[in-house]
């Protein structure tokens, strides 16, 4: 029955490359394996870690113990014959063998300590030597786990799509692929991203090197202009308050209206922000709280907070950063985005083994509570921003410090990753410490070491396929 299963799972894996001269009432295909595992890489880290079991051994541990003990012992047998000697010297034959007794000690001393000189050296060198070669193994191995991981989900992913198809094959219904998340979105598909449009120093020029800004994709009535702009007024890493805008030219000019909504008059402390990914949306300001691995919800009308615990396992407090090769983003473990269906939390776990999680926070009446999950396999600290986009999430990299690509993109609801997106734009400063796409405007808001920038992005309205 399991070998059965098995050429029937198998025949379906490729049903859509199977040959026009077959009946259209079959089910083949060609089982093919794409992703072998990399056993050549693990024979050689069990050869390396063999290796090493050879060169640190027990009996070299006991010959510098020996030697140690023989001088512990050596010594005061020496000291005692000095004694001795000085008691007893007569000035004549005794004191001459006495002293030849003692020479002869000393020329054994010496002996000793040169060996145990050549040893220690000897075995520091093996210290350093073997402790790259357990680094280079630890690499090694998390490489290979990681690799593992991400096989076997992607793995389950296809079992996933061959036992649907495998259901409709036996229904009589064509295996037929869902709309990916880009045919779906109003837009069309994702092109390009131009400008920059907006670039500004804002209110307060030169200042607050991290921080966000962007619009609400649900403004209230009234406020359907408005902007907000969150910096990070304390080291870097902390916020207590967000600020309003009436609209782009008052950002720009920096003429605030509303002014700062406060979320607590210290700074830090329960429940204000950390990190620079933050957004606003119907209302609600959404970020990292302070010193927790969970996502706050600040209500600005009503100034409640509303906190969502992130699952056990997930990285915070700088564990797991945004970076490009120079440097890591401090306290962007989790990153917060929005788009045309609400709002997203994009993260890390241990057990993902440092790669992207991306999770729908949902509001409900009962409170804040995380939707449906997905698992990339994308590694968090390979990336320097992420952003959402009609149900796709987007990561950049770094090209160097004027050009940032749009390089990877993971499709919620196909499951389908991409590597080689290659959409590139310019950047005015080197860094950007955080990026979120509006659903209002189509625009990319970018915070860029104080400056607020922003880019429009281009979909292709005849992309759909």
């Amino acid at each position: 029955m399991k070998l059965h299963l098995l050429l029937l799972l198998c025949a379906l894996s490729t049903l859509s490359l199977q040959s026009p001269t077959q009946s259209p009432d079959k089910c083949e295909c060609e089982l093919s394996s794409t992703h072998p595992f990399p056993r050549d890489k693990l024979n050689n880290t069990q050869k390396d870690a063999a290796d090493c079991n050879n060169d640190v051994t027990p009996q070299k541990a006991l010959e510098l113990e020996s030697l140690l003990l023989g001088l512990e012992r050596r010594l005061p047998e020496l000291v005692e014959d000095m004694s001795e000697l000085e008691r007893e010297d007569d000035g004549g034959m005794y004191g001459v063998l006495a002293l030849h007794v003692i020479h002869n000690e000393l020329h054994e001393i010496r002996l000793l300590m040169d060996r145990l000189n050549i040893t220690v050296t000897t075995n520091r060198q093996q210290t350093q030597d073997t402790t790259q070669q357990i680094s280079a193994i630890r690499a090694e191995l998390q490489e290979l786990e990681t690799y593992d991981t991400q096989q076997v989900i992607k793995r389950d992913l296809i079992n996933k799509r061959l036992k649907r198809d495998l259901d409709q094959c036996r229904t009589g219904q064509r295996p037929t692929d869902p709309p990916t998340a880009q045919e779906l979105c109003p837009h069309g598909r994702f092109q390009n991203v131009s400008g920059p449009r907006i670039n500004t120093a804002g209110e307060y020029p030169g200042s607050f090197k991290y921080g966000a800004w962007g619009r609400d994709p649900k403004p209230e009535e009234g406020k359907e202009s408005w902007y907000w702009y969150v910096p990070l007024t304390a080291s870097n890493r902390y916020a207590h308050y967000v600020r309003l805008y009436s609209s782009l030219s008052s950002l720009v000019v920096g003429v605030s209206v509303p002014g700062n909504v406060l979320i607590h008059s210290s700074n830090p402390t329960t429940n204000t922000v950390q990190g620079p990914n933050v957004v606003l949306y119907g209302g609600a300001l959404y970020y990292n709280c302070y010193n927790m691995d969970a996502v706050c919800q600040f209500n600005l009308t009503s100034k409640t907070v509303t906190t969502l615990q992130l699952p056990k396992g997930t990285r915070f407090n700088s564990k797991s950063n945004f970076c490009h090769l120079d440097e890591c983003y401090p306290f962007t473990d989790l990153d917060l985005a929005t788009d045309e269906s609400g709002v997203w939390v994009i993260y890390t776990t241990n057990q993902d083994h440092g790669n992207l999680v991306l999770s729908k926070v949902e509001d409900r009446p009962e409170g804040l509570v995380l939707g449906q999950t997905w698992h990339t396999s994308m590694y968090k600290q390979a990336v320097t921003n992420t952003f959402m986009a009609c149900g796709v999430l987007y990561a950049t990299r770094a090209v160097n410090k004027d050009t940032e690509e749009i390089f990877y993109s993971y499709d919620t609801t196909t499951g389908q990753e991409q590597f080689n997106i290659g959409i590139y734009f310019q950047k005015i400063f080197p860094n950007i410490y955080a990026l979120n796409y509006s659903p209002v405007d189509q625009m990319l808001h970018a915070y860029c070491e104080s400056n607020m920038v922003s880019y429009k992005v281009i979909f292709d309205r005849h992309g759909h396929v």
